[in-house]
Formats: C-alpha cells, sequence, structure tokens
C-alpha cells in the first residue's frame, strides 16, 4: 500500500547556546525518512527560532512506514567548520496507520542527545495519506493494533482469540563494530538507538503479518524486549496474543459480553451470562515459525485424562462431552496453546494446575551465524515445548500468564519461561458463534462456581507431584490442593477472606569466575537448587502469613560473573475454598540438648505469635462450617461431573470433609547448623508494613473495593557497590534482603501523606550489570482508598481539594533539581554504600541551570494545558478509556564522561528517568492523549566506570497511550489526578 508522509518543521525553544560569542544558536532542521533528507532554511542568532517550513513530503511504502521512524536532527549551523549536532527526535508513524488512531501527530517534542540529555523542545507535524492496496504479496500489516495491557481493552470486545504469537529479528550491535573506527560516545549512542529502533519497528510488522494469516486484528498482551548479547548481536524479541477485536459503541455496556471491558474495573463483579453467546477462541492453524525442532512429548508422566469444564453438578451430557473433547483438541493441536494475558472475564478459567516453568542456559558463542536468527528460535522452541509437556502433566490444555525473560553476562545467557497451566471454559471455544447470532442451549453450563478454578485439572491416582489433596471447602463436590501458585491476577470470580499482600524472597549464591562451557555448567548446576529455596522462602512467608494461595508471581534469575541473584514477587491471599495452612514447627536435630530445646521453644512461640499476628493485620476470617455443612453427604458419583477420564476410585468412598487437614500437619523447618537459624531470623524479621499501608504486584489489591482518584506513580532505582571482597552467601543474602526492604521503607516513609494507600503492581528488576554491583529498579503505583470500605462498589467521589494539597506537598518533598542535588538524611544504615535516584517528572534540566516545565501545550480544546498521566495498572480509578491511540515503545541511551559533577550515580540517574518521563509524555500528548495505561521499565541497564568519571544507562520502556474521560462525563480528565514522580533519597557519597 503506497502512502505519502508529510512533516512540517513549525519551531524550536529553549535551544542551549552553541556560539559563546554570542550567547546565541545558529539553528538549522534536518528530516530523514529512509534515504530522503529535507533541511530547514538556518534561523540565525536564537534559542527559539521560527522556521514555519513548508510540508516535506516522502513517497513511501507502508512497509516502510511501519518499519523507519521519522529522524528529526536539529543542529547548529557553523560556516568554517563541521555543523555540531544539538539533538535527535524519532518519531514512530504506526500509531497513524490504523483508522481509529489520530490522523495527525502534532506537538512539542523534547530534542534528546545522548551525552548532555534534553536540550530544547521542537514543534513537529505529521500526516499520512494512505492510498489503496495495489500489492499482491502484501507485506506490511496496517490496520493491526498493538495493546501493552495484558487484559481484553476497556472500550473493545473479543470476538474471538486466536492464540500464540512470537517473532525475533537480529542484527550486529553498533557498540562492538570496533574493526575500521574508533568509537565516539555520541555516534556510538546514536547508531545503536536508530537500530533499535528500526529492528523495533521490522518486529512489529512480522508479527502483525502473522496475526492477519490468523484471521485477527490486533495483538494484546504485547511484550518486547532486548537482548544485548554483546559481540554476538542485538536481539529484538516480542510474544503476545492475537485476537479479533471490535470496538464498543458509546452506547454499549460492557457487562453485556464476557470479554470486553470498558471503564475501571470492579474487582469481583458478577457479569452476567446474557443471551448472546461469549466469544470463541479459533482453533486456527499455529503461524509461529517452524524450526528444526520436533514436537515431541517430552513428559514423562502418564498422558491422563484432560480436565472438564464441569464444574456444575449435573452429570455431562454426551454432547457436551464430544465439545470438551473437541476443546481440548483444538488446543492441544497448536504449537504453543499459550497466552500472555493475566487477567480473564468470569468463567473463563475452568481449572488451575499451577506454575509451569522451565529455564536453560546456552553459550552465545556457540552461534554459528550472529546475524541469523534460526539459533535463537530452536532455543526458544526448546523451552515453550518443556512448558507445553508441563502443561500436559498437569492435565492442563492450555498456560496462561506466559512471559519470556534472558539474564546475559558475557558469553553466557539463562533462557526463562512461565506460566499458569490451566483449562479453559469451552463455552469460550466455539467458533463462528458470534457469526450465527444463536445460542445452542445444549452446550451451555451454569455459571461457574466461585471455587471452580481452583479444583486440581489432574488425575489424583496419577498426580504429577505429591500433594495433599482434600475436597473443596465450598462445593464439597471436587479436590483442592492445599496451596496454590499462579503467574495471573486473581480471578474475578474469586471468594477470598481478609486482605492480600506483598510476598518476596531473595536469594544471592556465589560462584566461581570462569569462562565458557564450565562456567555454563556451574550454573545450570545452580539453577535448580535456586529455584528450590526461593519456593521454600515463598511457602515459609505464605504460611507465616496465614495464606495459602499466590498469584502474581514472578521470579528472576539475574546473571552476573561472580554471583546469582534470585527474587521471586508475587501476592498472597487466603482462598476460602482452599483448607487453612497449617503452622510452622521448628525441629532440632539434637533434641537431648536442653538449651538447644529451650532455644527452639523460643523460637517457635515467635513464629505461633507472629502467625496470630499476621492474621488480625490481614483480617483473615475464615467461614466457619455449620454442623449441617459438616454432616451433609458427599454426593453420590453419579450426581457429580466426572473431572478425569481416569478418575480415582478411592474418592467416590470419601464420606465426609476432613476439617482438621492443613491444622494436624504443620509444616517442619529443621535446625541442623547455623545458616538454618539465620534463615528463621529472617523469616520473623521480615519488614512489616506499617499501618495504614498494603502493597502487591498484582493489578487490584485482593480485599479493597473503594479507591479513590488519587493515583500517584513512581519509579525508583537503586544500586549497591558491594565493599568487601570476602563475602559469604549468607553475607550476601543479608545485603541483598537489605536492600530490597530499605527500598520499601523509602516508599511508605515518602508516601505516608496519602495513608491509607496501596502500592499495586509493584514490579521489581534486580540486575548484576557489574562484578560489585547489585542494581534494584522498581516501578509502582500509590493507590488511595476509602477506610470504611464495604463489599460493593461506591458511588465515584470528586477529587477534594484535601487530596490535592496532599499530592503537591508529595511532590515537592520527594525530588530535587538534577542540577542541584541535595544531601537528604538515609532512612537506612549509613554503612551500606547505595546509589539512589529522585526526580519529579514535570522538571527537566537546562543548560544554565534553570527548571521548566515539559508539559504538553496541546490542550483539550486548544488553549488548556494538560499532563499526560502515567500508571503501570490498565485502567486508571475513576475514569474511563474512549480511545488506544496506539503503543508506546521507546528506548533511550545515556551516557555521561562527568558523572561526579552531574551528582554522581544518584543525579545521573535521577535526571535521566526525569527526561525518559517527559519525553513519553511528549509523543503521547502529540497524539492527542491524555493518559499511558500499562506503563513498564522493562529494561534498566547501568554501568559505571568511578575512575574515569563515566556512567552509561539504557532505558526501554513501554505501554498504550489512552484519551480518558471522567467516569460520569465525557470531558477529559484534569491534570491534577493521576500525577507521576520518580520517589527517592539522595544516597550519594
Amino acid at each position: 500500500m503506497p502512502g505519502k508522509l508529510k512533516a512540517k518543521i513549525v519551531a524550536g525553544r529553549h535551544l542551549p547556546v552553541m556560539d559563546r560569542a554570542s550567547d546565541l544558536t545558529d539553528a538549522f532542521v534536518e528530516v530523514k525518512f529512509g534515504n530522503t533528507t529535507f533541511k530547514t532554511d538556518v534561523c540565525p542568532k536564537s534559542l527559539n527560532p521560527q522556521w514555519n517550513s513548508e510540508w516535506f513530503k516522502f513517497e513511501v511504502d507502508d512497509e516502510d512506514l511501519q518499519d523507519e521512524p521519522l529522524q528529526v536532527t536539529v543542529l547548529d549551523h557553523d560556516t568554517y567548520s563541521a555543523n555540531d549536532a544539538i539533538g535527535k527526535v524519532y518519531i514512530d508513524i504506526d500509531p497513524l496507520l490504523c483508522n481509529e488512531a489520530a490522523s495527525v501527530i502534532s506537538g512539542w517534542f523534547p530534542i534528546y542527545d545522548t551525552i548532555h540529555g534534553i536540550r530544547g523542545e521542537i514543534n513537529v507535524l505529521v500526516k499520512v495519506e494512505l492510498f489503496n492496496d495495489l500489492n499482491r504479496f502484501r507485506q506490511s500489516s496496517c490496520g493491526v493494533k498493538f495493546f501493552c495491557t495484558t487484559s481484553i481493552p476497556r472500550c473493545y470486545r473479543a470476538a474471538m482469540v486466536h492464540g500464540f504469537v512470537e517473532e525475533l529479528v537480529v542484527n550486529e550491535d553498533p557498540e562492538y563494530q570496533w574493526i575500521d573506527r574508533i568509537r565516539t560516545p555520541r555516534a556510538s549512542n546514536e547508531a545503536r538507538q536508530r537500530l533499535i529502533s528500526l529492528m523495533s519497528g521490522e518486529l512489529q510488522r512480522k508479527i502483525g503479518l502473522k496475526v492477519l494469516e490468523m484471521g485477527g486484528n490486533a495483538v494484546v498482551g504485547y511484550l518486547q524486549c532486548f537482548d544485548l548479547e554483546g559481540e554476538s548481536g542485538l536481539v529484538v524479541r516480542a510474544i503476545g496474543t492475537a485476537c479479533t477485536l471490535d470496538k464498543l459503541s458509546s452506547g454499549t455496556p460492557a457487562s453485556n459480553d464476557l470479554l470486553s471491558s470498558s471503564g475501571p474495573p470492579t474487582p469481583f463483579r458478577a457479569l452476567p451470562t446474557s443471551s448472546s453467546s461469549p466469544p470463541p477462541l479459533s482453533p486456527s492453524k499455529p503461524c509461529s515459525r517452524q524450526s528444526s525442532s520436533s514436537d515431541t512429548d517430552l513428559s514423562l508422566t502418564p498422558k491422563t485424562g484432560m480436565g472438564s469444564g464441569g464444574s456444575a453438578g449435573k452429570e455431562a451430557g454426551p454432547l457436551k462431552t464430544l465439545l470438551r473433547q473437541q476443546t481440548q483438541t483444538a488446543l492441544e493441536q497448536r504449537e504453543f496453546p499459550f497466552f500472555t494475558l493475566t487477567s480473564f472475564p468470569p468463567g473463563f478459567l475452568v481449572h488451575v494446575g499451577g506454575v509451569v516453568s522451565a529455564r536453560s542456559v546456552k553459550l552465545l558463542d556457540r552461534i554459528h551465524n550472529p546475524d541469523e536468527p534460526e539459533t535463537r528460535d530452536a532455543w526458544w522452541e526448546e523451552i515453550r515445548q518443556e512448558i507445553k509437556s508441563h502443561a500436559k502433566a498437569l492435565g492442563c490444555h492450555a498456560v496462561v500468564g506466559y512471559s519470556e525473560s534472558t539474564s546475559i553476562c558475557e558469553e553466557v545467557c539463562i533462557l526463562s519461561a512461565s506460566g499458569t497451566a490451566a483449562i479453559l471454559n469451552p463455552r469460550y471455544m466455539r467458533e463462528g458463534c458470534l457469526d450465527i447470532g444463536i445460542v445452542d442451549h445444549r452446550f451451555e453450563d451454569p455459571s461457574p462456581p466461585s471455587c471452580g478454578f481452583c479444583h486440581i485439572p489432574y488425575d489424583e491416582l496419577n498426580m504429577p507431584f505429591p500433594t495433599q489433596l482434600t475436597y473443596c471447602y465450598h462445593c464439597r463436590r471436587q479436590k483442592v490442593p492445599d496451596v496454590l501458585f499462579t503467574t495471573i491476577d486473581l480471578p474475578p470470580e474469586a471468594a477470598v477472606t481478609g486482605k492480600g499482600c506483598l510476598i518476596q524472597a531473595r536469594l544471592c549464591r556465589l560462584k566461581k569466575k570462569a569462562q565458557g562451557e564450565v562456567n555454563a555448567t556451574a550454573i545450570s548446576n545452580l539453577l535448580p537448587f535456586m529455584e528450590y529455596e526461593l519456593h521454600t522462602q515463598l511457602m515459609n512467608k505464605l504460611k507465616l502469613r496465614s495464606m495459602n494461595a499466590l498469584f502474581g508471581l514472578r521470579i528472576q534469575i539475574s546473571i552476573g560473573e561472580n554471583m546469582l541473584l534470585g527474587l521471586a514477587s508475587a501476592t498472597g491471599v487466603y482462598l476460602t475454598a482452599l483448607p487453612a495452612p497449617g503452622g510452622i514447627q521448628i525441629a532440632g536435630k539434637t533434641p537431648g540438648d536442653l538449651s538447644n530445646e529451650h532455644h527452639i521453644l523460643t523460637i517457635q512461640k515467635r513464629i505461633n505469635d507472629t502467625i496470630a499476628k499476621n492474621k488480625e493485620i490481614y483480617q483473615i476470617n475464615p467461614p466457619e462450617l455449620t454442623e449441617e455443612v459438616v454432616g451433609s453427604p458427599i454426593p453420590e458419583p453419579r450426581q457429580r461431573s466426572r473431572l478425569f477420564r481416569s478418575h480415582s476410585e478411592s474418592s467416590d468412598e470419601v464420606s465426609e470433609l476432613d476439617l482438621s487437614h492443613g491444622k494436624k500437619d504443620a509444616f517442619v523447618l529443621e535446625i541442623d547448623d547455623t545458616d538454618a537459624v539465620e534463615d528463621i531470623h529472617s523469616l520473623l524479621t521480615d519488614a512489616t508494613i506499617p499501618t495504614g499501608f498494603n502493597s502487591c504486584n498484582t493489578e487490584i489489591m485482593p480485599g479493597i473495593y473503594n479507591w479513590t482518584s488519587a493515583v500517584q506513580m513512581f519509579t525508583s532505582v537503586r544500586v549497591f557497590r558491594l565493599s568487601n571482597a570476602n563475602l559469604t552467601n549468607q553475607g550476601l543474602n543479608k545485603i541483598f534482603t537489605d536492600l530490597c526492604e530499605n527500598l520499601l521503607k523509602s516508599f511508605y516513609f515518602k508516601l505516608r501523606s496519602m495513608i491509607p494507600c496501596c502500592l499495586c503492581h509493584l514490579n521489581f528488576t534486580v540486575a548484576v550489570p557489574e562484578e560489585e554491583l547489585i542494581q534494584v529498579a522498581v516501578t509502582a503505583v500509590a493507590m488511595t482508598y476509602d477506610k470504611d470500605q464495604t463489599q460493593e462498589k461506591p458511588a465515584e467521589k470528586p477529587i477534594t481539594k484535601e487530596v490535592l494539597v496532599s499530592f503537591r506537598l508529595l511532590s515537592f518533598r520527594s525530588s530535587f533539581l538534577p542540577s542541584c542535588p541535595l544531601r537528604i538524611a538515609r532512612p537506612f544504615p549509613a554503612t551500606e554504600v547505595s546509589q539512589s535516584i529522585s526526580s519529579l517528572e514535570r522538571s527537566s534540566p537546562v543548560p544554565d541551570g534553570r527548571s521548566r516545565s515539559l508539559r504538553s501545550t496541546r490542550g483539550f480544546g486548544g488553549s488548556s494545558v494538560t499532563v499526560v498521566k502515567m500508571t503501570p495498572l490498565s485502567f486508571l480509578p475513576g475514569t474511563r478509556i474512549i480511545k488506544y491511540l496506539g503503543i508506546i515503545n521507546m528506548f533511550f541511551i545515556r551516557e555521561t564522561t562527568s558523572l561526579r559533577e552531574e551528582g554522581g550515580v544518584s543525579g545521573f540517574l535521577h535526571s535521566f528517568i526525569a527526561e525518559v518521563f517527559a519525553m513519553v509524555r511528549a509523543h503521547v500528548a502529540a497524539l492527542g492523549g491524555n493518559a499511558v495505561v500499562s506503563y513498564s521499565m522493562k529494561e534498566c541497564v547501568f554501568m559505571e566506570n568511578p575512575n574515569k568519571n563515566q556512567a552509561q544507562c539504557l532505558i526501554n520502556v513501554s505501554g498504550d497511550a489512552v484519551i480518558c474521560v471522567r467516569e460520569t462525563d465525557q470531558e477529559p480528565v484534569p491534570s491534577n489526578i493521576g500525577q507521576t514522580c520518580t520517589s527517592e533519597t539522595d544516597g550519594a557519597t
């Protein structure tokens, strides 16, 4: 589809001084797309030039429009020497290629330089005109929409969910092309940024082509990652879920469709089963790239019957059984029945089997041709086949909440993949049911109970792992496990008691320095034990809080030259369908020792007291079973729907509910050395959350309902330099644990004016960028709620003046100007050599030390000034998303040779993240948006050379640009809702 791209350069402002004689600048602009370049006239001696150029026109194919960004370069004209670069702007054209998107990109863009940061702003207008598609062999995927959100976007309905799509592209990294020229920082960084932008566009176009082949028009849960493999190359890869989305009209209530979403979510709302059929999942053929790996069954367990959707108490009929078999076969025939979504409508998940994960250690120097993607494809193919076989072993036919990640150190790469094995509702699998417009009631199931997803999908006699089972505490019809781990958000129909909380497991392991295969083997040997210890910690902390389920589980393994870091984060809850967790019992190895026995009794009392205290803190009050419920008989086998093909006969003989399950069998921790004592001590001294605060890593905190409109996102990066070369594993564990806990404590301190407050979507990312550095980055959102909450959704409340005042105070207190860093007392011991950042996103550095506003001057109605709000959630409380404008996927590099002059690591990272916020906001405002939802910082790679006063940082951010309106009207939300800041204290030494 040929098209015409038009760009106009209007003006610039706040440009830096480039001519020392006049303290002014002779600026002009180069506009480049593909191999065509246009130039504006030189505007002499002005820091606020007015070019008002003509329209620069580029005639290109839409394939190029998807791959290439529009490159705008601002330069200072010199008569007798080379022109000096001021900075660049990369404008993604893809948002203009969708029918529903913006028709023009217009706004002030920060001019960015990889050495000096933001150096003024430039006003640019961009338009695209597309003509008829004359190409039989279509190479573009114009019109395919991409969404970062891991749920169905809130003003769409899913007519069909097609399945998993993946792609990767490879190229040489300009940073490592040393052969013909000496590296210069600006040239290398700009070449890198441009290449990554091109690769990102190409990747998105190729995934879009796969979606079109499957019959879809959108990718939901789009996860794009960068692998910096050094000399082996640069890899950009992405996964997502292909869907066919229909736009909801403004008058269509979202509750009429089970796979639609609109407005702020009500966590536990019950969507009615209406007369219209739910959308199907398409059993289309897989479109993933084929590699040499064969689709073999890697499972060592016997093939058992897959779980069915029979959560109701009636016997399944022949037609229903046939439908379930067809559903199972349709998903099993796919190469990868994976879904990157984490939130689903009620009833979509019939059964959840548990977490399935796989890791593999690879050597990058074994890649024969670094420019070819086949080797990496084969690696990921192996991982995905293993995940699929694990799901089969659990009796499941799909994997939800699926994600992939890597950790690279020199020539070693750890590939990780994880998800939740599940059985999906067959009602969502009927292809074409929406086209027919009628409902076949022969296949209809009653609405599944709130406990249905907890029921085990695997055969009790052929379980793939040892576990304790008991009858469900709700329906008493099916078996449930004693604990449940998942990577998804809490299902809306789930019944919980009390509130949830963030649970983290942290682990450091030293390893010897080695090269090549010896190093890879050592890492491979450590990984299983690290994962086991992380799960053990999670289990202990879960029982200590008297909870029995984890949601949003994310386990990271990061590799360094001499250590491995492991961090597991999840949200713990008490599911009432599962049995109460047993206590923790301490046992000594030498029971005859009286002093040892006294010590054990002391620890046991502390543990018991902690469990009792946590029950009060998290308001865990399991519903009591009455004598009538206890004495009621278990339904006869013929009255229950069959869950298994090869069912357990012994399960039919159970005549009563085992109420003592989980109480008589306490979890035993044995003390056999000093390390065990330290582990128990760290378990008991785990940071307690201050009164008035709650925290979770899922979108919504279980047990809290009445959210207000006061929202504040923050990002924090802390870098810790190890000073003692003779550290042990235990010492490293303590340092790493203290680093994470002090980071959380600093959040609670800074956000104390927002009490009662909940820190939602806490996303931790750990890395070992250098031999003696540990880096922790956190992105989260603070949300306030009413203290006097009820179980029902409250009426929308207006924002009060008190809330706004506290916002301004908080923003003022938690910020400092990058050009003038402050020294603030740290709330943690000064012996820790930590570096941290803090920034207020509305301010950005300018050369003369002033601070200026980077708010968009483009308001709704043409006159008002608006701030683009940012949140990692898929929604903003109190607002409704009326339009998605496109995906934001930006990669930035910042380098400095004057680290100390910029305020050390603290000031350098502070200013860089503030600039990233400003650039994201400017691009969203230019599209006409007023918010970014599902925002995430996927990469934050920091490298430092303190001896040479140098540092470099790479940041990749993404999100969905949207237009939000108040829930009660059609006006865009004002700029005082959802302010965003990056908060931390200055820990510069």
